[in-house]
């Protein structure tokens, strides 16, 4: 059984929001790992769990053919807006809709932990790439260097035990990733760590911007939007900043895999 179904529908629920509020904050990695890529004009590049389409958008200015794959209509919709000469399908990670050595790169950032097996999204990646093609999975830093942390705990806070993906830093523990990617088949080569800052305007904004996402929105069906609400707003309390805005340090890392 694939992730495509629940994590389409929870990611899709607030596309709009995601795209222009959350999206965003994610560009020094998106820019860091591509230019580790150097992805140009003679890149092939597959983005799997692509949202709404920001880093397409990215390495299509840099001259790549691109292509995305993610769980939501909702937020392929906008991606098609930002990149109209993209190949853009709907699926499940484990299940690329793609043939055999099509990309030589390809880039997952921050979606195979929420696949339900995300050994088997990794395989398939490696499927679709061309032998010797680089395959970059970037997920979040352990969640000591992550202030986000506090917001994404206060949602976890709020659901019951689950026996399906272990959440957002389920693959940030030293060597976790590396051991992923080896048991798909892929050879484990360069990582690194981008620092990534989340800056909103004010509380009502890093609200909206956090209950896009799917963690949030897990949280909402088990818990109704007025509790997970309060519950967000008291989790930003400590980075609000002098001039009202709000303010977290974040790393992410990323693992550079060879098909």
């Amino acid at each position: 059984m694939g992730s495509a179904q629940v994590q389409g529908r929870l990611w899709g629920a607030a596309a709009t929001d995601w795209a222009h509020l959350l999206e965003p904050l994610m560009t020094p990695l998106f820019e860091s790992v591509l230019s580790e890529l150097q992805v140009g004009p003679e890149t092939r590049l597959l983005d799997a769990g692509c949202g709404s389409g920001l880093a397409l958008q990215f390495a299509h200015k840099r001259e790549a053919a691109v292509a995305g794959l993610d769980a939501s209509a909702s937020l392929l919709e906008v991606a098609r807006e930002r990149v109209p000469d993209a190949d853009l399908r709907e699926g499940d990670l484990e299940k690329l809709p793609f043939p055999d050595d099509t990309f030589n790169a390809v880039t997952a950032f921050n979606s195979v932990q929420y696949a339900a097996n995300p050994v088997a999204a990794l395989r398939e990646l490696r499927r679709v790439a061309a032998p010797g093609a680089e395959v970059a999975v970037a997920t979040w830093a352990p969640a000591e260097r992550c202030e986000t942390g506090v917001v994404l705990t206060a949602l976890g806070n709020l659901l019951p035990p689950s026996p399906g993906a272990a959440g957002p830093f389920a693959l940030s523990g030293p060597g976790k990733l590396e051991e992923l990617v080896t048991a798909a088949g892929l050879t484990p080569g360069r990582t690194g760590e981008v620092r990534t800052p989340f800056s909103y305007p004010d509380l009502d904004t890093a609200v909206r911007a956090i209950v896009a996402s799917g963690p949030a929105q897990r949280a909402i069906e088990h818990a109704g939007l007025e509790t997970t609400t309060e519950a967000l707003r008291a989790a930003f309390a400590e980075s609000r900043q002098p001039d009202g805005s709000y303010h977290q340090n974040n790393a992410f890392r990323y693992v550079i895999s060879t098909a």
